[in-house]
């Protein structure tokens, strides 16, 4: 349990000075994390987790009174939020919203002392926010327990197969919460309808493959036990969690990056790493061994067409 602390407290960020009131405050009371916890982890995270928030509009989910306590899914940026964290104006149906974009370590700290304890970010960036650069696979275990995470990484494994049969890379992230997002990287020339398509499109050649163990069916009582393959969040103002981020659960988990050679770790879990205990991960990048250039929907649209009506003849 960290020490207690009464009194505000000032850090130095980037030529700022960032006040953390309450640092004492717990946030996640049955694991004695408090605020200040929460900061001292984004601080050292920050070169990290900033080029995955730079540009990017924030939903902001904040737990003012700890995890237990109602959260705030934030959009709009308040009013009192000092002038230096940037904005961005974009529309939505019948009007448009501000949201926080995150671009440095100072921005950083000022959210986590709002208790913002997980930035969720869009999968596009503020200057082009119909073109996304962010794909996102989100599997879910069907079942709760060892062998409903055994589901989720066995498909993580398909899901990378078929990506790697139409030219592109898939990052593997822990989303600290029940699963695994498969990412991909794109160069942004896509819009989101296309992006969409695509990975309906990859879904439904992947549950075609295994009819029996995946399955596109959005309903629960149509899924039959099977895992779905969920594409929902590939739409516009629609978020994903943000790789180094921690998830407003028990103990504190972080999504966490991970090498597509970690699937085969009995240890694996989607909780696996928390707050306490990513600093361990800090030293080497596992997604530094694969090549996260953006990438173009063109020719793999027209390799998974193929691959589609070759084995819809079969």
């Amino acid at each position: 349990m960290s020490e207690k602390r009464t009194d505000a407290r000032n850090v130095r960020s980037g030529g700022r000075t960032v006040r953390i009131s309450r640092p004492e405050k717990e946030l996640f009371p049955g694991d004695g994390i408090t605020k200040w916890d929460l900061v001292e982890y984004y601080r050292s995270v920050s070169r990290r987790i900033i080029p995955q928030l730079r540009g990017r509009p924030l939903m902001m989910e904040r737990h003012p009174d700890g995890i237990g306590g109602k959260p705030l899914m934030q959009k709009n940026a308040p009013d009192y939020f000092p002038d230096w964290v940037r904005r961005a104006v974009l529309p939505k149906e019948g009007g448009e919203v501000v949201h926080v974009v995150c671009d440095d370590t100072a921005t950083l700290l000022y959210l986590a002392d709002q208790a913002c304890v997980t930035p969720h970010r869009w999968l596009s960036r503020a200057d082009r926010p119909d073109h996304p650069d962010r794909l996102v696979f989100d599997l879910d275990p069907p079942s709760s327990g060892e062998s409903g995470f055994e589901e989720v990484r066995w498909t993580a494994r398909r899901c990378c197969g078929l990506l790697g049969e139409l030219g592109l890379p898939g990052l593997l992230m822990t989303t600290g919460s029940r699963g695994l997002h498969v990412i991909v990287p794109l160069d942004r020339r896509a819009d989101f309808d296309t992006v969409r398509s695509f990975a309906h499109d990859a879904a439904d050649l992947l549950a075609a493959r295994h009819p029996d163990r995946l399955t596109t069916e959005p309903r629960k009582a149509n899924r039959r036990g099977r895992l779905y393959l969920d594409i929902q969040r590939n739409a516009y103002a629609q978020t994903a969690v943000t790789p180094y981020a921690v998830r407003a659960r028990p103990g504190a988990p972080v999504a966490t990056p991970i090498d597509g050679r970690e699937l085969d770790d009995p240890e694996l879990r989607s909780d696996r790493w928390t707050l306490r205990t990513l600093r361990e991960r800090l030293a080497n990048d596992p997604w530094a061994r694969t090549d996260t250039r953006g990438r173009s929907l063109r020719a793999p649209r027209e390799r998974l067409k193929r691959l589609a009506e070759g084995e819809g003849e079969g």
